[in-house]
């Protein structure tokens, strides 16, 4: 492989995703790559069925934020690079990344970690950890805990470097 011809930023708009979303926008600028963000609302599994009768989650109302956020947030991204799509679906995050690469031929994942420790780990889980054991494609984790901070900056072309 030359270089990736279509990266995936999985996003759940927070700040680690927002970075993760800043070297994803590097990575493609460099490779000249489509960039796609996904989000993912999730579903009540049906095994909490019978606890949610009556509840119509996700709520319209929660597809239409998250769909309008993930709009503005692609508005904001293609001030640095204009190859960017974005997709919105409903499911289980990581089932649901693991199903979008399959079907849009992505060879990169750049995602953020929250780097979760103890109890929160497992309780809340790692979409970042499943996909880097289940996917097909490289995952590039990004993680949440840096003193240095990635933010979504305009390319920068040193003097004289030649482009390759």
């Amino acid at each position: 492989m030359s270089g990736f011809e279509h990266i995936l930023v999985p996003t759940d708009f927070g700040e680690v995703a927002e970075q993760a979303l800043a070297v994803g926008v590097s990575l493609a600028s460099k490779f000249d790559a489509k960039l796609t963000l996904l989000h993912t609302t999730p579903i009540a599994p049906p095994s909490y069925a019978s606890y949610t009768a009556g509840l119509f989650w996700p709520s319209d109302e929660m597809v239409q934020s998250a769909a309008s956020e993930l709009e503005a947030l692609v508005g904001r991204a293609k001030k640095y690079y204009a190859r960017i799509a974005s997709a919105h679906v409903l499911g289980e995050p990581w089932e649901a990344i693991l199903e979008f690469l399959q079907d849009h031929d992505v060879d990169l994942v750049v995602m953020g970690t929250h780097g979760r420790q103890g109890l929160a780990h497992v309780l809340l889980g790692s979409v970042a950890e499943k996909l880097v054991q289940m996917s097909p494609v490289p995952v590039l984790t990004v993680p949440g805990r840096s003193e240095q901070q990635v933010q979504l900056a305009p390319p920068v072309e040193a003097a004289g470097a030649t482009k390759s």
